[in-house]
């Protein structure tokens, strides 16, 4: 009936290896967790059933926060057909409470040097086996969905998905909500048209269906406008993986041999590159394959474990062909003889491509050391559920020390206005970054311009490999929007808002856009709003992990915070951008011959990640392990870089190359992540509400914490800010510190 990958035998302990006896490896695990979890699982119990009661199909209970904010009366163009196919739904199981409470004191052992735990990292296997669901909680579930007619492919019990398929009218039947057609913007989609429903005895285990529309995460990788308006008439300074190098200090670590071997980052998309032989020009253009001659490409479309119902489908190739190719290109930048593998798989019309990657990677008999996701979707778009599915994905990577870096976002702190000049759903962060399994990395720009010191930084002339920065430069968040404070200063505005700011007195502004570092506090991870989209209501966010605690800067807001670190990703609004190889001339592609200055060119988060994911494999490779959740480490050594103002001060980036040179993070204190904003509008251009938008006496509005004064979000302040994370980071000092690095 269904393909199970929860099999584990009764001899399941003897396969824990690492040198100790399985008895001494399992002791060890059970004083990681709970004692209630080590009883049960030391006496070789059952997991406890979580279901009780009998299946009443009249008494039903509403999985809330999974309606998508697109589902409105303007927007409604009727029912699908019932007989249409939705391939790949998945339903997001939940662990009893202590059994959750076990998992999160493990994840806590397994990166504290203190405990006998640390780094003793489980198999898949062991994951089901831990903490995985009863047999007999499973069996009930998949009875009820084949009984309603949908096919059950398969159980991944270790964070809780089972992968189903049916019709249109099967859900209708079984979840009490009609699958719409809707016309968003022109685009014709599909979604739910009310939260769905269930019988109440499945509560207490089903947390909810991941996605029933096809709203799915969308890249952050900005191809570079035609910007004039700051420098007009000046060079433009297109970043190549040699000034990289330099920026971030790579180099002495790439001279004592660390250069990503050994260490496997998957890139998660839902394309193909366009051409593979443009990863081959790119490291050939710039000198990666002559001095690191052991990199490798490899793209695959990664398959379920088990079943015949639910394959990864090859995406051929599509518009987010551009992503696919950069990520794969700058992590290669950066870790130059790790392999890099694109894991791709075509979207269905109720999930995405990188959700079905994601959930057979987690699988796979031969898994990535790192992981780099540069898609992106508000939490309050995600809904409960499809938040639920990437906290329990991120969550399973790490407890077998896979290493998991997100794309914060390119909207500032406002992911649910993606694409257009304005934002007016108020503040959300994205929810495939603000887990608290993953490293967020957010965005930065140079402030050379800004602050007149373009000839402290860069050459007259290239470099063999077109490099030309001198050393280190100072950092601002990346904000290409008219309500950026540098940007008004710089032009002279005096403020970001109000009839005589930037935003207000340029009709038609080049720059009325929320382009910039994706930041914020999660907010809408679980419960639902008031108005889908708009953080309120019912709505919560993850709950601030142990390692943001006590870093000066990070806000006492009980809440995840994000982003944790930040790299260069900006598109050009200060004349800063950096290139890739894309072919595709559908998709902003160009040649890759002659300069790089005519090949493709870009920013956002998107280049961020990746290049973020590529450090790691450096730490990694340094160190001989895994590293799991690196952020334990990252806010421990902020923690003591930040500890005091002076200690502080003397690795702002404002400094350029005149800060202290043993500084692991430069400390971005400049700048801000702000855009406009405005009212949110209906169809019919009735205003629905005000949110997280300040006026004064303008027409355009600037992001706030309050519509009465000015809370601008986010600005960078001394420490961690919600700007730029804990900074950006000097990657020599950090390979250098971090605990067992071999590097000297």
């Amino acid at each position: 009936m269904f393909a199970k990958t929860t099999a584990f035998t009764s001899h399941g302990a003897e396969i824990i290896g690492g040198g100790l006896s399985s008895l001494l490896r399992r002791w060890l695990l059970m004083t990681a967790i709970s004692a209630a979890s080590a009883g049960a699982l030391a006496a070789g119990a059952p997991v406890r059933p979580l279901i009780t009661n009998a299946i009443d199909e009249s008494n039903l209970v509403s999985l809330v926060g999974n309606t998508h904010p697109a589902m409105t009366q303007e927007n409604d163009r009727g029912p699908v057909d019932d007989g249409l196919a939705l391939n790949h739904l998945y339903l997001q199981l939940k662990r009893a409470p202590e059994v959750q409470q076990s998992v999160a004191s493990l994840i806590a052992a397994l990166h504290d040097p203190s405990s006998p735990q640390y780094h003793q990292w489980l198999s898949i296997e062991q994951i089901n086996a831990y903490f995985g669901h009863s047999d007999q909680d499973i069996q009930t579930i998949t009875d009820w969905l084949s009984g309603h007619g949908f096919t059950v492919n398969a159980v991944y019990a270790a964070n809780g998905v089972i992968d189903f398929s049916g019709t249109a009218a099967a859900v209708r039947q079984a979840f009490h909500t009609d699958i719409r057609n809707l016309s968003v913007k022109g685009e014709a989609h599909i979604a739910n048209a009310s939260d769905p429903q269930i019988p109440a005895a499945l509560a207490s285990i089903v947390h909810g269906i991941t996605s029933i529309h096809d709203f799915r995460p969308r890249k952050h990788a900005h191809n570079r406008p035609d910007y004039t308006y700051i420098n007009n008439g000046a060079p433009w300074l297109a970043l190549v993986p040699g000034d990289i190098h330099t920026i971030y200090n790579l180099r002495p670590i790439y001279q004592a041999g660390v250069t990503g071997g050994g260490q496997t980052i998957a890139v998660l998309e839902d394309s193909n590159v366009y051409n593979r032989m443009d990863w081959v020009l790119f490291r050939n253009k710039f000198g990666l394959t002559q001095n690191f001659p052991n990199g490798s490409f490899w793209q695959i479309h990664p398959q379920p474990a088990n079943g015949v119902n639910n394959p990864c489908f090859d995406p051929g190739v599509n518009t987010d062909d551009d992503e696919a190719i950069l990520d794969a290109e700058w992590a290669s930048a950066v870790a130059p003889e790790a392999k890099i593998v694109l894991a791709s798989c075509a979207n269905t019309n109720v999930n995405g491509g990188i959700q079905i990657a994601l959930q057979n990677l987690l699988y796979d008999n031969v898994k990535p050391t790192l992981i780099s996701i540069s898609f992106g979707q508000s939490e309050a778009e995600n809904g409960s559920s499809q938040n639920a599915f990437f906290s329990h994905a991120y969550e399973a990577a790490v407890l077998q020390g896979i290493s998991v870096f997100v794309a914060a976002g390119d909207e500032g702190a406002a992911e649910s206005d993606y694409g257009t000049p304005t934002a007016a759903f108020g503040v959300n962060v994205s929810g495939l970054a603000s887990t608290v399994y993953n490293v967020a990395v957010g965005g930065t720009d140079f402030g050379d311009v800004y602050l007149h010191e373009v000839g402290n930084y860069w050459s007259g002339v290239n470099g063999k490999y077109f490099n030309s920065a001198l050393s280190y430069i100072p950092e601002i968040p990346w904000n290409d929007s008219c309500a950026s404070g540098l940007i008004n200063n710089f032009l002279g505005y005096p403020t970001t808002y109000g009839a005589s700011s930037f935003c207000n007195a340029v009709p038609n502004n080049p720059l009325l856009n929320i382009v910039a570092g994706g930041g914020g506090a999660s907010s809408c991870a679980y419960g639902t709003s008031y108005i889908y989209g708009v953080t309120g209501g019912s709505c919560r966010g993850h709950s601030k992990p142990d390692y943001q605690q006590g870093v000066q800067g990070v806000p006492n807001d009980g809440v995840r915070d994000l982003p944790d670190v930040s790299l260069f990703a900006a598109d050009g609004v200060w004349s800063h951008y950096l290139v890739f190889c894309n072919s595709d001339p559908k998709n902003y592609g160009a040649p890759c011959v002659g300069a790089p200055s005519k090949w493709s060119g870009g920013g956002g988060a998107s280049f961020a990640a990746p290049m973020m994911a590529g450090i790691q494999a450096l730490i990694n490779q340094a160190t001989g392990q895994r590293q799991g959740n690196p952020n334990y480490t990252l806010y421990k050594l902020a923690g003591a870089e930040y500890a005091t103002p002076a200690s502080g001060r003397k690795c702002d980036s404002s400094l350029g190359n005149l800060a202290d040179p043993s500084c692991v993070f430069h400390d971005i204190t400049l700048g801000d992540i702000d855009v406009p904003c405005s009212p949110l509008m209906d169809n019919h251009n009735n205003v629905l509400g005000e949110f997280n938008c300040y006026y004064s006496d303008g027409q355009i509005g600037v992001l706030s914490r309050s519509n009465n004064v000015f809370l601008p979000a986010y600005r960078a302040s001394p420490g961690y800010d919600m700007a730029t994370g804990l900074g950006s980071v000097n990657a020599y000092n950090l390979v250098k510190n971090w605990p067992g690095s071999g590097l000297r």
